[in-house]
C-alpha cells in the first residue's frame, strides 16, 4: 500500500512555481527524508500535499475527505505552538480526536495509544504538568507525542528534530525509524544531514523546485551533490552505526 503518491504535482506561490511536475510515491514502512536548502520547497510540498494549500496536479492525501484524512495522516508542522495552558496528558489526548465520534470521551483503546505516545517519547513524569510552563525542547516532544497518539498510516514531519538537544534528536530518530519499520509511513523533512543518513531509509533532495536526487543515503549524499545543491564540503564515512556525514566547509 501507498502512504503517499504524488502526480504531475506542481505549487506556485504567486506568479512562480516553487514545484514542478513532481512524481513521487512513497510506500509503507519507509522513512522518508526530505532534504534541500532553504526555500527549496519541502515544508511547501508537505503542506499541499496534504490539502492544506492550493497546488495542481494530484496528491493521494489531499483527495481524501477530511474525516478520513485525518485518520490516515497526522502532522507535526515546523511551527511548535501551544494555546492553552492544559496539561501535557491532555495536549497528547488531542491525537485522538478524528477517532472520536463528536462529542465522545477517549476510551480505553484511546488512552492505551496515550500511554503508548507518552512513553515512546519519554514523558511519563511530565504527565500533569502545564504544556505552556515546559522548554521549547520538552513542548516539541510533547507535540510528536501527540502526532504519534493518533496512530495514523502515515506520519509527516516538519523539521522534527528542532529545539531537541542531541540526546532527544537520536531518541526521537529511533522513534521514527520504529515507526517505518512497524509498517507506518514516515515522511521528514531535515536540516541536519548526519541525522537523515543514520535514520532515513530514504531520502528525496528538493533542488531548483523539482527532485534532484531520490535514493538510499549512501547515494544520495555524494560529494558532488553536496557540493552543487547545499554548496558545501563533507565528511562522509561508513560507520559502524550506518553513514556518517558531517560538513566541515562552505563552498
Amino acid at each position: 500500500m501507498t502512504g503517499l503518491e504524488l502526480k504531475d504535482f506542481s505549487v506556485a506561490r504567486g506568479p512562480c512555481d516553487v514545484l514542478r511536475d513532481i512524481e513521487l510515491s512513497v510506500e509503507q514502512g519507509e522513512c522518508l527524508g526530505l532534504l534541500g536548502p532553504n526555500g527549496a520547497g519541502k515544508t511547501t510540498l508537505m503542506r499541499a500535499a496534504l490539502g492544506l494549500m492550493p497546488h495542481r496536479g494530484e496528491s493521494s492525501l489531499a483527495n481524501l475527505p477530511l474525516k478520513e484524512r485525518a485518520k490516515t495522516v497526522a502532522w507535526l508542522p515546523q511551527t511548535r505552538e501551544i494555546a492553552w495552558p492544559v496539561n501535557v496528558e491532555t495536549l497528547i489526548a488531542l491525537g485522538r480526536l478524528p477517532h472520536l465520534a463528536p462529542g465522545a470521551k477517549p476510551g480505553a483503546q484511546d488512552q492505551a495509544a496515550i500511554d503508548r505516545a507518552i512513553e515512546r517519547m519519554g514523558l511519563e513524569s511530565f504527565r500533569p504538568r502545564i504544556a505552556t510552563q515546559l522548554s521549547g525542547g520538552e513542548q516539541a516532544r510533547v507535540l510528536i507525542a501527540r502526532a504519534l497518539a493518533q496512530e495514523t498510516p502515515v506520519l509527516m514531519v516538519d523539521e522534527p528534530a528542532a529545539g531537541l538537544d542531541p540526546a532527544h534528536q537520536i531518541t526521537l530518530m529511533e522513534t521514527l525509524s520504529a515507526q517505518a519499520r512497524s509498517g507506518h509511513t514516515v515522511i521528514a523533512s531535515m536540516h541536519d544531514l548526519g541525522l537523515a543518513a543514520r535514520f532515513c531509509t530514504r531520502l528525496v533532495v528538493l533542488w531548483q523546485g523539482g527532485i534532484a536526487a531520490d535514493g538510499p543515503p549512501a547515494h544520495v549524499l555524494t560529494p558532488e551533490l553536496l557540493a552543487k545543491v547545499f554548496h558545501i564540503r563533507a565528511h562522509i564515512e561508513l560507520g559502524e552505526d550506518g553513514p556518517i556525514v558531517q560538513p566541515v566547509g562552505v563552498i
